[in-house]
């Protein structure tokens, strides 16, 4: 491994990423969600690199990207008719389905689950890449494990530095939070964890409203990614309200504990639009507007509220209704971690 990870772009950038996979190494890589942190999903010792970077627990499962949905044979052992439906809808794109796995997959990528969760990324450079390698890429966020996820390869080299052998740039995620996870491997379709692809799209496509499951799991318990109750969390202590009442908390906290842990106390907000008479000292970042823009730009603003040293952010939640629904999600386990 180098001194510090090659950041390479463009086709000559998706050849030497290839050649980094085949040989066992870690490439970060750009999807439209966020950025993973990819290896070669058949290699053991290369996804027990991904585990070890990342500080992730070896029993909590990745997913397998893939180059197109006729991979999924490779990967399934069997592929319901739910998931065909919802593989023919959304990918490419930001839907991962979990189905049973076939027996050649192994458990250093399912967490000795007998699932596997599959994707086909909707991102351009991410499946050059995937049709280019001919095979899966095991790939979580490309961040500490619990922690923000990257949307640019600029995040990832700022987590993860010299142990990542190759990132390549494929922009800003458009995005900007992870994919929905939906169960397909039994009789019911669950949606595990909400994302990219909203529960009302999935519920046009299947006839119905799939269940949505709470994210309560312990780690070692979690089915799929993305399902524990608290992750995705900045260094500020993340507190949800609403935009009626921010301004009344951001006075409260100055009160009442205008020092926490021996330095000062540092609020910042984070909300859709504007907020009006909020204290002179409350650092309000740039608004983030509604749904899809909220989602492009949470990460982002997650990661600025802990470069300007905000020790408190006050988040108040898009409308909950299709990608909103995703960020609100973030939000919620972002503020349980805190």
């Amino acid at each position: 491994m180098t001194d510090t990870p090659s950041v390479v772009s463009g086709p000559e950038g998706i050849e030497l990423a290839v050649r980094a996979l085949r040989t066992g190494q870690l490439v970060a890589l750009p999807t439209e969600t966020v950025y993973g942190l990819g290896a070669d999903a058949s290699n053991p010792d290369a996804v027990a690199a991904v585990f070890r970077v990342k500080g992730r627990p070896t029993n909590h499962p990745l997913i397998v990207h893939l180059a197109d949905a006729a991979a999924m044979g490779e990967w399934a052992a069997e592929v319901s008719p739910g998931a065909q439906q919802l593989a023919a809808a959304f990918w490419p794109g930001p839907l991962t389905l979990l189905v049973r796995r076939s027996p050649s997959v192994g458990d250093w990528v399912t967490g000795g689950r007998d699932t596997v969760g599959l994707r086909v990324p909707g991102d351009p450079v991410a499946l050059a890449l995937l049709r280019s390698f001919g095979g899966g890429v095991a790939a979580p966020s490309a961040n500490r494990f619990g922690k923000v996820s990257p949307t640019s390869a600029a995040h990832v080299v700022a987590d993860l530095g010299a142990e990542v052998d190759v990132v390549l740039d494929g922009g800003e995620c458009s995005i900007g939070v992870e994919s929905t996870i939906v169960d397909v491997s039994g009789a019911e379709v669950v949606v595990l964890r909400q994302g990219g692809v909203s529960v009302e799209a999935l519920a046009d496509v299947l006839g119905f409203r799939p269940r949505v499951e709470q994210a309560r799991a312990a780690v070692g318990e979690a089915v799929a990614p993305g399902m524990l109750a608290a992750h995705y969390a900045p260094a500020a202590k993340v507190i949800i309200c609403s935009a009626d009442e921010v301004a009344a908390v951001a006075v409260d906290l100055l009160c009442d504990d205008p020092v926490a842990d021996g330095a000062p106390m540092v609020i910042g907000v984070l909300s859709p639009s504007s907020v009006d008479g909020l204290p002179v000292e409350v650092i309000e970042l740039e608004p983030a507007g509604e749904g899809a823009d909220y989602a492009h730009a949470l990460y982002a603003r997650l990661r600025q509220a802990d470069r300007l040293g905000i020790t408190h952010l006050l988040c108040v939640p898009p409308l909950p209704t299709g990608v909103g629904a995703a960020v609100l999600d973030r939000l919620q386990r972002a503020a349980a971690s805190s």
